[in-house]
């Protein structure tokens, strides 16, 4: 975990926030008291006396944001996330509109700020829609924030009862603590001790707020295609995912692709007893076994001919960064309590290449509805994490040009009786909406060699480069279409349980990233 914040206790007592006001926007631009180019360490002790001073506040308006549920396929929960979100940016100057590829689509919240001198334009992505929230085992209900006092066994913490500072191994729980309300609420924090420090940012501010992230971004490269003027920059900061398991501070240039999946094979049309049946009937379990472990090997790699033939070359730079880059692999496989790993033996080496995941597989009953009975069809759901240079596309037509050499029938629906009699091998290829392409920016860029310094002055240690992070999202579309570098800067805690129950955020991480944002605002030049 990162090192723990000095929160040594403030003589002055709990100062609640002013609202950011037009007419204070208005003084920050005039630069009539603000500090010109904030030498990095006024900066970072600027920010941290303010946040130390405002905790309180700061998680005030943390739990309120947590407190909207905003599962993406909810537009009406989504708006009024985005209404809220609007409404904080408004009251910190900015020019502000909710952007929509077509009415009935979720809204991305735009906002804008001009600063005078700034040469560059910055544009700060993140998402505020969330995951759905069926998962078993969530302590309490997702959208009811609560401080624990650790992650696992810890005590609820009555925040509002104790007197600041907060201890930053507090977690608060809730869905989207980590991903991605997080990077929003650092960065409402960072212009509010900006603004109280009379600190003027270095770059021009664009913030992008995507609500549809967590459903594939379905209408997110449209809504860009019609917004290009309004949208374009010099570099795009994306403060999506978690940090480094190292607890270091984390800077990546990119993700992988994405393509998902559902695969479906068939016996007979009704359950056949296995004592019966079992010596002559298919199984349905044994044939989506098979098939599966076809596609790869236990090890990870791909076995679909062909698979690895447009995966880019990762260049000396790229190899020179994953190299770099500090092991957490044994005290992973302490942790998650694994005795070995496949692929390569470093986590990151393995980002730069394709991935085959089985998502799951389901076939008959299990436990009190358990039947000795031959099932009549079985599932699997695959997801492939896409590397530079692979299109979902092109994964499409290798893995049923795959199929087919394998001797399956492919449909896209079930199949009917003279379908069944006609083929004796059957699967139904039903390939999830949508998938995206590998976005990479080069580590030797201005932009991104600025993004790294930038960081560097704030935590005061050169943080780590990741040339690709693991994870997929739709921002290669973005990019393309925008033809601006990008960098992501992660605050959330690494053990987060993004995704799954009872995702949280760890305190010190929040309070570390608003330091980030606010050295990416006010120290950030190329």
């Amino acid at each position: 975990m990162p090192g723990a914040v000095n929160l040594g206790r403030m003589r002055a007592g709990y100062k609640a926030r002013l609202p950011f006001t037009a007419a204070a926007a208005a003084i920050l631009l005039a630069g009539s008291a603000a500090i010109e180019a904030a030498q990095p360490a006024v900066l970072r002790a600027a920010v941290r006396s303010w946040r130390q001073a405002h905790e309180r506040a700061i998680v005030t308006d943390f739990v309120t944001l947590l407190s909207m549920p905003n599962v993406a396929t909810n537009v009406a929960d989504v708006d009024r996330n985005a209404a809220w979100i609007e409404q904080q940016l408004r009251s910190r100057g900015f020019t502000t509109q909710l952007l929509r590829a077509a009415p009935g689509t979720p809204a991305s919240v735009f906002a804008q700020r001009q600063v005078r001198g700034a040469r560059r334009t910055v544009i700060f992505y993140a998402h505020y829609d969330g995951q759905p929230v069926g998962q078993r085992g969530w302590l309490t209900p997702p959208f009811e924030p609560v401080m624990r006092t650790a992650l696992a066994g810890g005590q609820t913490v009555d925040w509002r009862a104790v007197a600041p500072p907060f201890d930053p191994e507090w977690r608060l729980f809730a869905r989207s603590a980590g991903d991605d309300k997080a990077s929003i609420e650092a960065m409402l924090a960072a212009l509010d001790a900006l603004e109280a420090s009379h600190i003027r940012p270095t770059v021009n501010i664009k913030l992008l707020y995507e609500g549809e992230e967590e459903q594939g971004s379905t209408h997110f490269a449209a809504l860009v295609a019609k917004n290009l003027d309004l949208l374009r920059g010099d570099l795009l900061i994306m403060g999506d995912g978690p940090m480094h398991q190292s607890g270091r501070q984390m800077v990546n240039f990119g993700n992988r692709g994405f393509i998902g999946l559902t695969l479906s094979v068939y016996g007979a049309t009704r359950p056949l007893h296995d004592g019966h049946y079992g010596s002559w009937a298919p199984s349905p379990a044994v044939s989506i076994a098979h098939l599966i472990a076809s596609l790869r090997d236990d090890d990870g790699h791909i076995l679909i001919p062909h698979f690895y033939d447009d995966v880019a070359p990762v260049s000396a730079a790229d190899r020179a960064a994953l190299a770099a880059m500090p092991p957490v692999e044994a005290d992973l496989k302490r942790a998650l309590g694994l005795a070995r790993n496949v692929g390569p033996a470093r986590l990151a080496d393995g980002y730069l290449a394709p991935t085959l995941n089985v998502r799951a597989i389901h076939v008959g009953d299990e436990g009190p509805a358990a039947a000795n009975a031959i099932a009549t069809h079985a599932d699997a759901s695959l997801d492939f994490r896409l590397a530079p240079g692979e299109t979902p596309q092109h994964t499409r037509e290798l893995l049923e040009q795959y199929l087919t050499s394998q001797g399956w029938f492919i449909v896209r629906a079930d199949p009917d009786l003279e379908t069944r009699l006609a083929h004796g091998r059957i699967v139904k290829v039903v390939w999830d909406e949508g998938g995206a392409i590998a976005t990479k920016t080069p580590l030797e860029l201005a932009a991104s060699r600025a993004v790294v310094a930038s960081i560097g002055r704030t935590v005061g240690y050169p943080p780590i480069e990741l040339p690709i992070v693991g994870a997929s999202s739709g921002m290669a579309d973005i990019v393309g279409q925008l033809e601006v570098p990008m960098a992501g800067v992660s605050i959330a805690n690494y053990d987060d349980n993004q995704h799954a129950e009872n995702e949280n955020l760890r305190l010190g991480n929040l309070w570390d990233g608003i330091e980030v944002y606010a050295g990416l605002l006010a120290d950030l030049n190329w």
